[in-house]
Order: C-alpha cells, then structure tokens, then sequence
C-alpha cells in the first residue's frame, strides 16, 4: 500500500509491487477495501463474505480474495490522483523537468529508489522524541532499532571508531546543525568566525553586513568573516591567523557551500589551538567524497563535523552532527549537542527521514558509491578545463572537488542575467558571489556542480559537451543585455521572457540539443 510502505512509482520504469489482502494481520474490529484507485479503512461487525478484487500498492485488478462485507462508518483512502490532482499534477511537471533539464546545483543530486521508498514509508507516522533508548513516547522499539542502525552506518561510512565519535542523526538539515552546535557549546555573544560568504562562504556561518545582521547566527553570536586572497582564490591562512589572534574567537568554522578547494586542515586546527577555540568543519558540500577519501579528511583535525545529507550524499534531506566523545575545552560535547538537538531546539525527529538515511549510509560503503564519487571530481576537472579553454575566469583556478565558480565580471556579464538565459534553455544552474563582488542580488558569477549529471550517468565526455552549452547560453546573455536600454536586471529578466523578445529562436535551439542529451539518461528514483 503507497500510503505506508514506499514512494510512488513511475509505470515506466519501476516494478509494480502486488500484494495479496489474504496476507494482511487484520485486527479484529478493521479491515480494507480496493478498487482501482482507493483504499478504505473502515470498522468491521461480523457479517457475510464477499469477493474483492485488487492491489494494495497500485490499485490494479488482481486475482480474487475473500473479505469481509463492510458495514458502518469508513475512512476511504484516496491516492494522490483523486485526493488532490492539483498536487500530483505540480509533481509531474517537476518530474518532466528534473528528466529534461541539466541539473547543475552543486547543492543538488537525485537520490535512489530505496531511499524514496523509506522516506515516503509508514515511519513518517510515529513520534518518537528523545533519544533511543530514552524515550517520551511509547511504541518506540522499532524506531530505536533504526536510529542506532543509523548511527551506526554514519560512523562507518566516515570510517569512523564508535568509541572516539558518536554522532546525531536527528537534525532537520544543515543549518539546524549548525546552530544546534552553536547552542550547545557557545553562549550567546560568544565570538565566531567562519569564510565569508561573498568569499564562498554559507549563510549559518555568521553572515551579516554593513547595515543587518543577515543569518540569525550573526543575530545571537559576534561573528568576523575570514576570506580568499582575491588574488589567488584561495583561503587566506595567514590572514586568518592574524585575525584569529586579535578576535580571540571560540568557534572557528571551516566549510563553505561555493569554495572549490579543499581546506588545510592542519593549519586552522594550529590556529584554533592558538586562540583556545573549538574546529567545526561543516562538510554538508563534500560529504560523499570525504565518505569516499577523494578529499582530504576532517575528522582527523576538526571537534566537531556537521553535514547535510541530500547533497553529494546522495540521501534524503537531513542533517547530522558527528562530536569527539572526549571532552574538549571542557565541555561533554555528546552530552551538549544531544541536548540542543532535543529539547533545545527541536521536537521530535523526522523517522522517515533518519531512515531514507540509513539506506544512504549503507550504500556509501560500496565499491560503487567510491566509484561515483571519484567520478564526480574527474567530471568537474573536465569541466573546469574546457571552461578555462572557452576563455572563462575560474575563482582560484580550478577545482578540487565537485563545482567550479565562474567568474563572468570579465566578459561584462553577471551571474543574475547568466541564470535566467540558461534556465530558459533548460540548463539549471545558481547565480553566485564571487570576491569583490558588491551585491548578493546580482552577483558575478555562476555555481556548477557535477554530482547530479554524474548520477545520472554523464562522463568527461559529456561534461565537456555541458562546458560548451553553458557558454553558449552566456554568449545569449551577452547579447540580450545589449538590447535592453535598462541597467536594471528585472526589466532583464521581463525582456527575455516576453513575446518580442528576438533571440527566442537561439535559446529554444540551445535548449532543444540540450534536452536531446539529457533524455538520453535515466532519471534514478523516479
């Protein structure tokens, strides 16, 4: 039954699941109806039988079995398509979309069946606030079981002794994490620094600006950014050093969501010792290849490591927060972060979630979840190389791990009017700050990440296709800001989707070899 035992399908490339009513434990007093397209729960008084024909998973006609004749009042069961055709509608021009298009958001990926299947399962119905164990809610032995399942597929993808780390697999996403990590070990104005996020840097890292206080991290702790050398792209270490030392700060962050390097990790743990401070790495972006050991290690170095798990993961979307189980500074880390998870900040956790997670964990100890990642850094690098071959500006030239930041200022083009051309043309990508940029609204630059298509199957080969129609579009952009008279990017923006618009022949062309690619691979989960 799709309402408590897995995701919905597509006909077309997913299996259909039969399942006989003869096999269901019914308690007496209930039972369940079908027809084509419903299941009803209802009350049951004993009473003749009658033949029913159906499927608990997709409706269809099957052989007949025996159920009771139904007598009073009922809960009837719609599916989607009858309960709401409205939502289901939305949902498959999305599904249209995430097939055509080529999905380029470094922050993106397409999870697996199985993972679908655990997060839309009948775990989304139970509360179970606490920790296993401990809990407040009774009927909780099953989800005990999967939670320290969990915990325990976390610790090993990340190679990890369960007797050094522990971790929580209960945040909602990524910065919940953080500021879940923020609670339990700062108190409020303590000091923070974390990069910039003009420079790369993330929202929940403590951003803010002249005028506002932006993230609610800036608004409840003292932050100072740390930044690149704008001459190389690169952290700047030293300056960070010098900062760091006059700051005093008691949390320093390494982590970014648009920095294509890896991080010294040896270095900021030096100067984190200097200052007296806690190492926080925030790998939300690079998870599935720290899994992978294509990237430098964290935990080697770092106190505390935080990640999101729908990114390179490849998971459902969640959080978690893996803490040393020695003191630091004093302070119980497992103790103080399970308690700002719940009930500091949080209620009950998300089950489902926690086990389309599960699911994750364990396919990140195979051979071909290695091989995936590795895939990932070698498409980007292609990527990268014909994009500097094309003449493109790359912020600290190349890459290290799975997007590169374009630099577009140099061709007199921004990120902003970037996006829009090459959303018309079906290639999705996200404008993006790069350094020395004045506004977040029109930045300079675009983020383009490889983990998405290389799930979906494309190689070197193909990335080096997606190089030349990401410059394609650009040249578009190029020429349509030369016909608008504005300088204002909404009147861009109005421009390019209007009837008048005069390059609506180039863009469909773009977009009509560019779907000709993408429909060529198969959309996994779906």
């Amino acid at each position: 039954m799709e309402a408590c035992c897995g995701a919905t399908s597509m006909a077309s490339v997913q299996k259909s699941v039969w399942t006989e009513v003869s096999s269901l434990n019914l308690v007496k007093g209930s039972g369940i109806c079908l027809n084509s397209n419903k299941v009803r729960v209802f009350s049951l008084r004993p009473c003749r039988a009658t033949q029913v024909k159906g499927c608990l998973a997709t409706g269809k006609t099957t052989s007949s079995v025996t159920v009771p004749e139904i007598r009073g009042a009922s809960f009837t069961d719609y599916d989607l398509s009858q309960a709401d055709p409205d939502v289901l509608s939305i949902i498959n021009n999305e599904k249209e979309r995430q097939f055509r298009s080529l999905e380029l958001i470094a922050s993106e990926n397409f999870t697996s069946r199985a993972v679908m299947e655990a997060v839309g399962s009948c775990l989304t119905n139970k509360y179970s606030e606490g920790l296993p164990g401990k809990r407040y809610y009774g009927g909780n032995e099953y989800i005990d079981e999967l939670e320290i399942l969990c915990q325990g597929r976390a610790l090993a993808a990340f190679n990890l002794d369960g007797s050094k780390w522990g971790v929580n697999v209960q945040p909602l996403s990524g910065s919940p994490a953080n500021f879940e990590v923020y609670t339990a070990i700062l108190n409020p104005h303590d000091r923070i620094m974390g990069l910039d996020l003009p420079h790369g840097g993330h929202l929940s890292h403590g951003f803010m600006t002249p005028k506002r206080r932006v993230s609610g991290t800036s608004i409840y702790f003292e932050s100072m950014p740390y930044r690149l050398d704008e001459s190389t792209g690169l952290v700047d270490y030293d300056m960070l050093e010098k900062t760091a030392t006059l700051f005093r700060p008691k949390l320093i962050i390494c982590g970014a969501s648009a920095y294509p390097r890896d991080f010294d990790y040896p270095r900021m743990r030096k100067i984190a010792d200097d200052v007296g401070a806690f190492l926080m790495m925030d790998m939300a972006h690079i998870s599935g290849l720290v899994a992978a050991s294509v990237v430098a290690d964290p935990f080697e170095y770092c106190d505390i490591v935080t990640t999101t798990t729908h990114k390179s993961l490849r998971g459902p979307r969640g959080g978690m927060i893996f803490f040393k189980k020695d003191p630091v500074l004093g302070v119980d880390l497992e103790s103080a972060i399970n308690n700002a998870v719940f009930p500091g900040l949080q209620g009950g956790p998300h089950n489902h979630t926690i086990g389309g997670l599960a699911v994750c964990l364990k396919h990140a100890k195979s051979p071909e979840f290695n091989a995936y990642q590795k895939r990932v850094v070698s498409n980007c690098r292609a990527l990268a190389t014909r994009l500097m071959e094309l003449g493109y500006k790359l912020v600290s030239g190349g890459t290290d791990n799975h997007l590169v930041l374009v630099d577009l200022r140099p061709i007199g083009m921004d990120g902003a009017r970037a996006e829009k051309i090459l959303d018309l043309a079906s290639i999705t990508l996200n404008k993006n700050s790069v350094p020395g940029d004045k506004s977040a609204l029109v930045p300079g630059g675009i983020r383009i990440g490889s983990p998405a298509m290389t799930t979906r199957g494309f190689t070197e080969k193909e990335f080096v296709e997606v190089a030349e129609f990401i410059h394609e579009g650009v040249q578009i952009a190029i020429e349509a800001k030369k016909l608008v008279s504005s300088s204002k990017v909404q009147d861009f923006l109005k421009f390019v989707t209007s009837p008048e618009f005069p390059l609506t022949s180039q863009v469909s062309g773009l977009r009509g070899r560019v779907e000709a690619l993408t429909t060529q691979y198969p959309l996994p989960g779906l």
